[in-house]
């Protein structure tokens, strides 16, 4: 593996991490609730283009080995 494939793979791991980090947050935290509900829609829509993000950075990972 090259280490600029090995760099998208550690790129998606750490965004995978804040991904579910940010998902607990939203569904369990009581402080979500209490937020404003343009800045719950802020996060919710940041939650939405991470998973996004992942996505892409799943489909490079796997052209890797194609």
């Amino acid at each position: 593996m090259q280490p600029r494939q090995q760099r998208v793979i550690d790129e998606k791991t750490e965004l995978d991490d804040k991904l579910g980090k940010l998902n607990t947050f939203i569904v369990e935290s009581p402080i979500f609730q209490s937020l404003p509900d343009d800045e719950q829609a802020r996060l919710v829509r940041q939650h939405k283009v991470m998973e996004l993000y992942s996505e892409v950075l799943g489909e490079r990972i796997s052209a890797f080995t194609a």
